[in-house]
């Protein structure tokens, strides 16, 4: 059967700010107290959507999420308007309203593992959106993702929701940002690649000085709710030594599409074993494993280019293009091999550069901002085309940014009422432009 893969990018908040709030994720970190500008990161993000749809590629957005998020700090404890809760929250507990107030939802990576009808058993497409367990900032996010997921994937005859997996570190879930799929067309049957930190149950190799964030038994738990083919899944371990330099998630030292893989050589434990597992489960043509020598760029210079965290996409021409961070232009070692990759005999034949800033500053190039949907005609004509991208949806999108968000934020002003009003006023108007209904807390309120 015939399908389309449809990237959805997230949509950056009003509320985007450099917290630090990300362990492990050294961008993140170094970035932490800087001030922010949220008009620009939008605007960079809408660009590179534009730049997938300008390819010929089908480009989709997913809403932000509330913030500050009034429910959480509440449940937490602070209490009266919601000027007092913001003032007592940056009072006794800054960085709990910093949490409150993250914008790390724009990275759509991470907010669900989706599999296509082709690969699961009652042939519709599931979604299970991530738990985020790793950290209080990304936690708070599943209810909203869950509610925007099933306005936009609505008909039940087409699309399958499962709930979270329990907020426990053995089923530590991160998302598709440690999922990829190969196939030989999009709409055949293909292999789902998980990959994972540690195991919680079974002794092996673990990091030792930034936490594992995605379990063994979480990937395992998806690919049983998904109702995959045991047979055409394949589970392989980070290799611990990578998180250890900031190889937080998969999609930092590799990207797959279709039968190309582009990986570290030492982005697994094993990565023989991983490719000779790969291509088991895959059966014919052979894949192609385009692996990046450790002599040419090491952990470190991937980590800081975010070279493997750029979306490889297959254009109509049937050729694919790695969509890459301009970071990756300004490494010579990283865009020297770039430039030798075109020349060599692989599906890979254009690079595409894109300027995502703000995001990579927080710890998020290309890839983290998308999440892949494979859909067939009938699924699409299915889903809610108010959030497919257009022409008229990028205008609508630009003027959308320019009334309402911000061009500097700092950490004092996250305690200001006057963010939370105008952050209600930009995503009640976002759900109208895109059809969404209420899927906001704010707006549940008394429905």
């Amino acid at each position: 059967m015939s399908a389309i893969e449809v990237n959805f990018d997230g949509l950056v908040g009003t509320t985007h700010s450099y917290a630090g709030l990300a362990f492990g994720n050294l961008a993140s970190q170094r970035s932490a107290g800087s001030v922010s500008n949220p008009r620009a990161a939008a605007r960079q993000g809408l660009r590179k959507m534009k730049v997938l749809h300008d390819l010929g590629l089908s480009q989709a957005v997913l809403p932000p999420q509330e913030r500050p998020a009034m429910d959480v700090l509440r449940q937490l404890g602070f209490g009266g308007s919601d000027a007092a809760v913001l003032a007592g929250a940056a009072r006794s507990a800054p960085q709990l309203l910093a949490a409150c107030c993250s914008a790390a939802s724009m990275w759509a990576a991470n907010s669900a593992t989706v599999s296509p009808s082709a690969d699961t058993a009652d042939g519709r497409v599931h979604f299970t959106p991530a738990n985020l367990i790793s950290g209080l900032h990304r936690a708070i996010e599943p209810p909203t993702t869950a509610r925007a997921l099933r306005a936009i994937f609505a008909d039940p005859s087409h699309f399958a929701h499962h709930a979270p997996l329990p907020a426990v570190e053995p089923f530590a879930d991160e998302g598709a940002a440690n999922h990829t799929r190969l196939c030989s067309e999009y709409g055949a049957a293909g292999v789902e690649f998980f990959v994972y930190g540690k195991s919680a149950f079974d002794s092996g190799p673990a990091p030792k000085r930034y936490p594992a964030r995605q379990s063994l038994e979480a990937s395992r738990a998806v690919a049983r709710l998904h109702g995959l083919d045991a047979r055409r899944c394949v589970c392989a371990q980070q290799n611990p030594r990578l998180i250890d330099v900031g190889v937080f998630h998969n999609d930092v030292i590799a990207v797959g599409n279709a039968q190309v893989l582009l990986h570290h050589e030492r982005a697994f434990v094993d990565c023989a074993a991983v490719q000779r597992q790969l291509q088991q489960a895959f059966g014919e043509p052979p894949l192609c494993f385009v692996a990046v020598p450790e002599a040419r760029i090491d952990a470190a210079q991937a980590v800081s280019s975010y070279l493997f965290n750029s979306q490889l996409v297959t254009l109509a021409s049937g050729e694919m293009a790695l969509i890459v961070a301009q970071e990756c232009r300004r490494s010579p070692p990283v865009w020297c091999w770039l430039e030798e990759l075109l020349e060599r005999q692989t599906p890979i034949r254009r690079l595409v550069v894109t300027d995502v800033t703000e995001s990579m500053r927080n710890g998020g190039g290309p890839a983290c901002l998308r999440l892949r949907v494979v859909l067939t005609p009938a699924q699409l004509a299915a889903l809610n085309a108010s959030v497919l991208f257009d022409e008229p949806l990028f205008a609508a999108l630009g003027a959308w940014v320019e009334r309402n968000y911000r061009d500097r934020l700092t950490a004092a002003d996250l305690a200001d009422p006057a963010l939370l009003v105008e952050s209600r006023t930009a995503l009640d108007e976002l759900t109208g432009i895109l059809r969404l209904g209420p899927i906001y807390p704010f707006q549940l309120v008394g429905a």
